[in-house]
């Protein structure tokens, strides 16, 4: 008999059931063309309207870095309880973010949107434009994400200073780590500030009025993790000032409505939550269950356990 049932939801969920079954042989791979009440793991998204026929479920691994929009209440009271464990992909997508983030900060350090409109119109249009050495990069959240970027500002000559909660952390990119309270004093500092922290209940609306007013005249901010992590409200007031620009690809609201004021605004770059969809890390999101599908079957700790309690 398996000691697990796994329900496999994907891209490809049928091929990825046939390829772990080689690797696990007292493991029983499903897709949801056969889910019976068996089903113990699911690797995927699961709806709470589902939980009352999948009543052996102990564990569901999310194939998202960020797992707040996939837990409804009736799975976060599950998890609080100890009847069933969450484990996400965080990190998966950590170098395509952190490039995308770079990505962003020059094109809106050129004004890059107007070349595009140049080349439609078919004119020649040189102007003087920045260049990011010798700027400072804030990175809000510094985990997976904001390690990588700060490998890549600091290859671009950038002064890289960080905000997180955790303390005694050291890296060489970095040349300093703010606390929480000392925000405000980070924001005064950041010419291009990297929101790249989860959405938890305490970093929604974290950056508000009073921090974006603390950014330099002609900061840009480029969120890549979570929307509502930075008030909008009080994000549009700022760039309809024009006093600082934005690169955004993590929304409040997703996809982002047709009539989001962010569509129009011209100190504004938006890309739909595009930042991390490539195959590598649609392939890491793969291996880090796989590991943990090990670790489960040999009785080992998991790694990227969920804390539901922090959520947003």
């Amino acid at each position: 008999m398996p000691v697990e049932t796994v329900l496999v939801r994907s891209d490809d969920a049928a091929a990825d059931a046939r390829r772990w079954t080689a690797d696990f042989p007292d493991v029983r791979f499903v897709t949801d063309d056969d889910v019976g009440a068996d089903v113990t793991v699911v690797a995927g998204r699961v709806h709470d309207a589902e939980l009352d026929d999948l009543t052996g479920l102990s564990w569901v691994h999310s194939w998202a870095a960020g797992v707040e929009g996939d837990l409804g209440p009736r799975m976060r009271a599950q998890v609080r309880d100890g009847h069933t464990v969450v484990t996400s992909s965080a990190g998966n997508g950590a170098v395509p973010l952190a490039e995308h983030a770079m990505m962003l900060a020059l094109m809106l350090d050129r004004d890059a949107p107007r070349w595009a409109q140049a080349q439609r119109a078919r004119r020649w249009e040189r102007r003087t434009h920045g260049e990011l050495l010798g700027r400072t990069l804030g990175i809000y959240g510094y985990g997976n994400v904001g390690r990588e970027l700060a490998v890549r500002a600091a290859a671009f000559g950038m002064r890289v200073i960080a905000l997180r909660r955790r303390t005694g952390t050291d890296d060489p990119h970095v040349a300093r780590f703010y606390q929480p309270e000392e925000i405000l004093d980070f924001a005064a500092r950041c010419d291009v500030l990297v929101v790249a922290a989860p959405l938890t209940a305490g970093t929604r609306g974290a950056i508000g009025e009073r921090e974006i007013s603390a950014l330099p005249a002609g900061a840009s901010v480029i969120v890549v993790s979570r929307g509502g992590i930075v008030d909008d409200d009080a994000l549009l007031r700022a760039l309809r000032a024009g006093r600082i620009r934005a690169g955004l690809d993590a929304h409040a609201h997703e996809p982002l409505p047709a009539d989001s004021p962010y569509w129009g605004e011209p100190s504004v770059i938006v890309t739909p939550h595009n930042g991390a969809t490539t195959l590598a890390t649609a392939r890491r999101g793969r291996e880090i269950f796989v590991e943990n599908l090990r670790r489960r079957t040999s009785g080992k700790p998991m790694v990227n356990l969920v804390d539901v309690t922090a959520l947003g």
